[in-house]
């Protein structure tokens, strides 16, 4: 049997990353293995999702009625178990979340009314489902809100909340920390491993509202774009693929794409509104 056979991806006891350096196992070679399912069911997760990109408000109901619609006759149940796999939380709020323990975890919303008007003011996390030729992967994206530029990302076959703490340290060594991080209330925010990460660095956390799709819409309207316009099209073997597939377009969309809300390119934006703050603070010490 195969080390990597050994990996058991629901231990509470222990985490994959744990058991991989246990086992010396590289934890690339585990997270980029597609996860699978029936091809009827693969078909089924890929319409839902192209459906919640461009209706994220709707439930369960409009799922079976829009796939009613395509020729699949699936009842609510499968509908729901398929959704969980997926992580789509605002369709499907999965029981879990509401279990004891987990509310000391949570937060508030802290972005209403909030005007942001500077780079590493807010940043927002988010991961979600990315559908392949054959299986499926998860991507962890972090967007900063003011210039809307992409400073971390990774892609898994888990939904554990280290894979998110991962991308998100990674980001602060290359960005610097953030005011505050906004996520929804997934299990992998509602967490100690990923509160604990957070507010260590004296970062603040918020939190969604439940059910509230448009609290973290920056990240969520930056999926919609990289699924329509890339990865429905061009649609991976494999997770390497997948790795530098999502790695050209966030380069694109950082680099040289022009985002209408903020008139500019997210890397001009952001690196403007950072020498700015660098520039002030600079003036602040000199008067002192």
């Amino acid at each position: 049997m195969e080390r990597r056979q050994l990996i058991r991806k629901t231990s509470k006891a222990m985490s994959i990353r744990r058991q991989c350096d246990i086992l010396q196992v590289s934890r690339s070679g585990l997270y980029y293995r597609p996860l699978g399912e029936s091809p009827e069911n693969l078909k089924i997760m890929e319409l839902m999702d192209r459906h919640a990109t461009t209706f994220p408000a709707e439930g369960v109901l409009s799922m079976v009625n829009m796939l009613a619609g395509k020729g699949y006759k699936v009842n609510h149940k499968r509908v729901r178990r398929l959704l969980g796999k997926m992580g789509h939380r605002t369709l499907y709020p999965k029981k879990y979340l509401s279990q004891s323990g987990l509310a000391e975890y949570k937060r508030p919303y802290l972005l209403r009314n909030l005007g942001i008007n500077r780079a590493n003011q807010v940043w927002s996390v988010d991961i979600t489902y990315i559908p392949m030729k054959k299986g499926f992967m998860y991507c962890t994206g972090i967007i900063d809100v003011y210039s809307r530029k992409i400073v971390g990302w990774g892609i898994s076959n888990s939904l554990e909340a280290q894979h998110c703490v991962d991308v998100f340290e990674d980001a602060v060594r290359k960005h610097g920390k953030p005011e505050i991080i906004n996520s929804d209330q997934g299990t992998q925010f509602t967490s100690h491993k990923w509160t604990s990460a957070v507010e260590h660095k004296g970062i603040k956390v918020s939190m969604d509202g439940k059910g509230r799709a448009t609290d973290n819409r920056w990240i969520e309207r930056f999926w919609r774009t990289l699924k329509h316009q890339y990865i429905y099209l061009n649609p991976a073997s494999d997770g390497l693929e997948l790795h530098e597939n999502i790695k050209f377009y966030i380069g694109y969309y950082n680099t040289d794409k022009v985002h209408q809300t903020i008139n500019g390119i997210p890397n001009e934006i952001y690196k403007e509104s950072i020498q700015k703050q660098q520039i002030l603070t600079n003036n602040q010490v000199i008067l002192v």
